[in-house]
């Protein structure tokens, strides 16, 4: 079924593939069902427990599935929940969790709020602002998308708000200034908003969820208290600045197109009276947002109130039927489904059980300091690829302890070298807000791999050593 993306054209819910995989990734989803398969039928030949076997086998297809795009985004969460339950692998509060996230519903809200943004036009009279006061080149846009989506980090906790906040902006400058939407260029700007926002962030302390669950589990686990000054001075001078900078460049590099309309009408007309009622209900979800440590209201209520707002009559600024012709709900069946993998991973004890063969297998040696530092970067990023981001740290904190003493480390230090692994994101499944953001921008699975692999190379080989060095230079370090 079509639906319409953040510049208002219409896409699949796969964009591209019109709701059917390519050859490819079809090969690959069927060679995946028949590992799962195999993997559930094992028990039948071996007589072991059947139990960790069904679970392996429904985290190893749905993982598969969306690892390989060979079925789109939300039939495979439909299947998760099917076979999930089907199979009894978790009970239904575990493996529904996702719905009663706040999460989930900042996604839902989001997605209404991005609509309005569109359908008001606010989103090309803000467009038409910024590039009537700037000379606007390629290079100068992808900058503004960067510097903004760090910016924005420091003021607003959640990454899915942030995505669904700038997204639409950003697309309507790009399509403003004359890049047309899907067009590499174009998609370069998207990329640029939602790769910063995440991979940035996850160098601020509150601005993602797996930073604090890795300081919760700290302080939980072992009464390490890690500060926001503290989590800053280590992890923001390259993971957040230098990240920042690669972005910019990389993108430039791969995807940079002569900006042929450098200027850009205002709209026709005043501002219309939805226009400002829009405007109001943005600028008063970012003040809650910037200030949850003081309500305490969750980012996820905050814009679910948004999205009501933009729906009730004579009060809201889109009519109720756009909830059911222009909103797009994949995504929020994708969202439950992700989270509710997680939940099931951690129940089950599937989480545990990698995380202790995966300890067993590093060679972790006292004196080999830099050694010891890739080898924790690399596996924590691994270790994203095998269940999802909000679960990485819940993997592997538990583990800190013990490879701190394998390696004669100090414990804060083990435990903050597993957020490296939080910002070496390798492929769009493993991190929610992500995947979101590229269905709601309408980019095809293989264009974000054309960057985000690249990227999560660079990272490795470049800014995990650099990191490393910092590290030694503050003292983290012995």
């Amino acid at each position: 079924m079509p639906c319409r993306t953040a510049h208002g054209r219409t896409a699949d819910f796969f964009p591209g593939d019109s709701g059917m995989p390519k050859h490819g990734s079809a090969i690959a989803g069927w060679a995946v069902a028949a590992a799962a398969t195999a993997l559930f039928c094992a028990p039948a030949f071996t007589g072991a427990d059947a139990g960790p076997f069904r679970t392996a086998a429904v985290v190893l297809l749905t993982m598969g599935l969306l690892a390989t795009g060979a079925l789109p985004e939300y039939l495979t969460s439909l299947l998760f929940f099917l076979f999930a339950m089907a199979f009894a692998i978790a009970p239904p509060h575990v493996v529904f969790s996702g719905f009663a996230t706040s999460t989930l519903w900042l996604v839902f809200g989001g997605l209404i709020v991005a609509e309005a943004v569109n359908s008001t036009g606010l989103g090309s009279r803000v467009a038409a602002a910024v590039l009537g006061r700037i000379t606007l080149s390629y290079t100068r846009l992808i900058g503004l998308a960067v510097a903004f989506s760090t910016v924005l980090a420091f003021f607003m906790p959640a990454t899915l708000g942030r995505i669904l906040l700038l997204l639409p902006l950003f697309s309507a400058i790009a399509v403003q200034a004359g890049l047309t939407p899907g067009g590499k260029a174009h998609n370069g700007v998207c990329l640029a908003v939602i790769m910063t926002t995440y991979q940035c962030g996850t160098a601020i302390l509150p601005a993602n969820t797996p930073n604090l669950v890795l300081t919760g589990a700290a302080e939980n686990l072992y009464g390490q208290h890690i500060s926001y000054a503290e989590y800053l001075l280590v992890q923001f001078p390259v993971m957040g600045l230098v990240k920042a900078a690669l972005i910019f460049g990389l993108i430039c590099l791969l995807m940079q197109e002569d900006i042929r309309q450098p200027g850009a009408q205002a709209p026709h007309g005043p501002v219309r009276p939805e226009e400002l009622r829009l405007a109001a209900i943005l600028l008063g979800s970012l003040a809650l947002w910037a200030t949850d440590f003081v309500h305490g209201i969750q980012p996820g209520w905050i814009a679910l109130g948004a999205g009501v707002l933009c729906l009730l009559p004579r009060v809201g600024v889109i009519p109720l039927a756009a909830l059911n012709e222009r909103v797009r709900l994949g995504p929020v069946f994708y969202i439950a489904a992700i989270l509710g993998l997680g939940a099931t991973i951690s129940e089950t004890g599937l989480a545990t059980d990698i995380g202790s063969r995966l300890s067993k297998v590093l060679d972790l040696r006292q004196g080999h300091d830099f050694l010891n530092f890739m080898v924790l970067a690399t596996m924590s990023s691994v270790a994203g690829l095998l269940t999802t981001n909000p679960v990485q740290p819940a993997l592997l904190t538990p583990l800190a302890a013990q490879l701190a003493e394998a390696m004669d480390w100090p414990l804060k230090a083990t435990l903050m070298s597993f957020a490296l692994g939080f910002t070496t994101m390798i492929l769009p499944y493993q991190v929610p807000p992500v995947a979101v953001g590229l269905q709601i921008a309408g980019l095809p699975l293989r264009a974000a791999l054309r960057f985000t692999v690249p990227l999560a190379l660079i990272s490795l080989l470049v800014l995990v050593p650099l990191d490393y060095a910092w590290w030694k230079l503050i003292g983290y370090l012995p």
